[in-house]
């Protein structure tokens, strides 16, 4: 299990501050799309990697994960953190059914989740779990195993096996360009994707969710 120590924010380093935030929502929260009081939902939200600065800075965070113990962890870090928010917003749930209404939050972040799903069906019954809760207006960010710049062997149909043995369901360009219009979505940024030398690929996909669809 993860640990963490936490100091006075005057002498806190960037680490204390930020955790172990991937480094392309710190980049959302650099350009404003995350900001303090916005409701957030980290769906898949694991240890809480994500969290700490969201925490620290006032947002009304939610989470869910498919692990006791990460949520666990998560409350735990709430409770030091951002006390006044109840244990109850940390959840134990599948992606694909969150206890949470349509158009919950302002923001829903699936940082490295949806790779892990199990064929084509399991995929677009996450994605549109995440859609759903979004409202109108809102930013949803995902992070996920794609065929963007590398090649890999095909197990079955969308599932291949990356560079240490996994497999994942690997999306592709015009895969996520495809189901970008079929949600009616914006693009908040090009696709952008990061390549880990003979090992994977991570594509970096960010939609807002229209207010009033075409």
């Amino acid at each position: 299990m993860p640990t963490e120590t936490f100091a006075e924010p005057a002498r806190m380093t960037i680490q204390e501050q930020f955790g172990q935030i991937d480094i392309y929502v710190f980049d959302q929260i650099l350009r404003g799309n995350i900001a303090p009081g916005m409701r957030i939902l980290d769906a898949g939200c694991g240890y809480g990697r994500n969290l700490v600065h969201l925490l620290r800075e006032g947002c009304e965070v939610f989470a869910v994960d498919a692990s006791p113990e990460g949520v666990d962890h998560v409350r735990q870090l709430a409770a030091i953190l951002a006390p006044q928010l109840p244990a109850k917003n940390f959840q134990v749930a599948a992606i694909e059914q969150m206890p949470f209404p349509d158009g919950f939050a302002e923001v829903v972040i699936c940082n490295s989740v949806l790779h892990f799903a199990r064929d084509e069906r399991h995929f677009h019954d996450m994605l549109a779990e995440l859609w759903r809760v979004l409202r109108p207006g809102g930013m949803l960010f995902t992070r996920i195993g794609s065929r963007i710049g590398m090649s890999f062997p095909q197990v079955r149909k969308d599932i291949y096996r990356i560079g240490d043995g996994s497999e994942w369901f690997l999306v592709d360009e015009q895969m996520l360009l495809d189901l970008t219009a079929e949600l009616d979505a914006v693009l908040v940024d090009p696709l952008k994707t990061t390549i880990v030398q003979d090992h994977r690929c991570m594509t970096t996909w960010v939609l807002r969710k229209r207010c009033v669809s075409r």
